[in-house]
C-alpha cells in the first residue's frame, strides 16, 4: 500500500501566539500600534491587564466592538481556577489551569499587614527532594513569564486585596528556569508594582546559576533550601546535591551577598531524627558562621509517600536554642493551610489520584 506524504503546499504550521500578558507598557503600545490601532490604546490596554484584570479582549469595553472581533483570538495569558481550597487561617490555595491544560499550584497567605503569594515556577519539578510531594510527580515543563505573573494577579483578583509579597516557593526549582523568573520578576516590580524587595527566590542550587541570577543586579531575596549541615545527609535528602557539593554551594551564595549586598535566608526543612538534632544545629551554625544569613526552620508537614515524620515542640526549641547560642538569626517558619494540605504540590498531587480513583 503506498505511503502519502502531506504536501507542503498546504501542509499548516502553528506559530504559538505571544500572550500579552508579560508586556510593558511601550510594548503593549508597539503591539497596538502594528494592529493599526492609536498609540493611546497601549496605555489602555496596559490598565486593563495589570489593574482591572481583564481576561480576554472581549472584555475590554474602552475598545472598539469592532477592533475586539479582530483580535479576539490574541490571549492575553490568563488562567481557570481548577480548585481552591480554604484553611481556617484563611490561606488560599489554587490549582490553576493553564492553556495547555497543566496544572500548577498557587498559595495566597494573608496576614494582618501583608498578602504573600506562593507562586510556581515549573510544572512538577525535576530536583527529586526526598520530602517534596511536588518532586514525587516528576517535571513536566517550565512554565512561561505570563504563567508565572497571573499566579499574582489570580490571588490579588480573589483576594480583592493588593499583593505585597511573592515567594517562588511553589511547584519547581526556580533556577532551573532562570531566564523565565527573572523576567516575571521584573514584570511583578515594574508593571504590578511590588518592590524586588519584597520578593524571594529560592532554590536548592544548581551550579553556577546563583551568580548568573547576581549578575542581574536585582534586589530579591535569595532563599537556598540546605536542609541538612553536611553533604552526606544533604545528598540523601536533595539527590541532586550529589553533583554540588555543600562547600561549593555556600561559597556561591557568599559571592551572592557580597556582589547584590542582601542577606541570604537558609530554608531547613526539620525532619524528625533525621536532620534535627542539636549536633545537626551546630554544624549547621559553622557552616554559616561569619555569614550574613538568617535561618527559616520550617517542621516538616508530612505528606503521602514519604518516609518522615514532624519533630516535637521540645526537639524543635532545643534547634532554635542550639542556632540562637551560636549567634545565628533564626525564625520557625510553621506551614500556613494545614488543612488545606499546606506541602508544596500536595493538594495537586491529591487532585489526581482523586480523578484517577474516580
Amino acid at each position: 500500500m503506498p505511503v502519502s506524504t502531506p504536501d507542503p503546499a498546504t501542509a499548516t504550521t502553528q506559530t504559538k501566539i505571544v500572550p500579552l500578558l508579560g508586556m510593558s507598557l511601550a510594548e503593549l503600545t508597539a503591539w497596538v500600534q502594528e494592529q493599526g490601532q492609536p498609540a493611546y490604546r497601549g496605555k489602555q490596554l496596559y490598565q486593563w491587564i495589570y489593574q482591572q484584570g481583564a481576561k480576554s479582549l472581549a472584555d475590554i469595553t474602552v475598545f472598539s466592538k469592532q477592533w475586539r472581533e479582530t483580535v479576539k483570538d490574541t490571549p492575553i495569558g490568563r488562567s481557570i481556577i481548577h480548585h481552591r481550597a480554604v484553611a481556617n487561617d484563611g490561606t488560599i490555595k489554587y490549582l490553576l489551569q493553564l492553556q495547555d491544560g497543566q496544572i500548577v499550584e498557587a498559595v495566597g497567605i494573608p496576614t494582618a499587614k501583608r498578602l504573600t503569594v506562593c507562586v510556581s515556577s515549573q510544572v512538577g519539578c525535576a530536583m527529586g527532594c526526598t520530602f517534596c510531594a511536588t518532586g514525587k510527580g516528576g517535571f513536566m515543563r517550565h512554565l512561561d513569564p505570563h504563567e508565572i505573573i497571573d499566579q499574582v494577579l489570580t490571588v490579588q483578583e480573589d483576594f480583592q486585596e493588593r499583593v505585597s509579597h511573592v515567594v517562588f516557593m511553589g511547584m519547581g526549582e526556580p533556577l532551573a528556569n532562570l531566564t523565565n523568573v527573572v523576567t516575571a520578576v521584573k514584570c511583578l516590580n515594574q508593571d504590578v508594582g511590588i518592590s524586588q524587595r519584597s520578593i524571594t527566590v529560592s532554590t536548592v542550587g544548581i551550579p553556577g546559576k546563583i551568580h548568573e541570577l547576581a549578575e542581574h543586579e536585582l534586589q530579591v531575596t535569595l532563599a537556598v533550601s540546605l536542609h541538612a549541615p553536611n553533604q552526606r545527609l544533604r545528598t540523601k535528602l536533595v539527590p541532586t546535591g550529589e553533583n554540588y557539593p555543600i562547600d561549593d554551594l555556600l561559597d556561591e551564595c557568599r559571592d551572592y551577598v557580597q556582589i547584590t549586598g542582601r542577606r541570604l535566608s537558609v530554608e531547613y526543612v526539620l525532619l524528625a531524627g533525621v536532620n534535627d538534632r542539636p549536633t545537626h544545629a551546630v554544624e549547621l551554625a559553622s557552616q554559616l558562621r561569619g555569614f550574613q544569613t538568617h535561618v527559616n526552620l520550617i517542621p516538616y508537614n508530612p505528606i503521602d509517600d514519604a518516609d518522615f515524620d514532624r519533630p516535637t515542640p521540645k526537639d524543635i526549641k532545643a534547634f532554635v536554642d542550639a542556632l540562637e547560642q551560636r549567634h545565628i538569626a533564626v525564625s520557625v517558619r510553621y506551614s500556613k493551610g494545614l488543612d488545606a494540605t499546606a506541602a508544596c504540590g500536595q493538594l495537586r498531587a491529591n487532585q489526581r489520584e482523586r480523578a484517577v480513583a474516580g
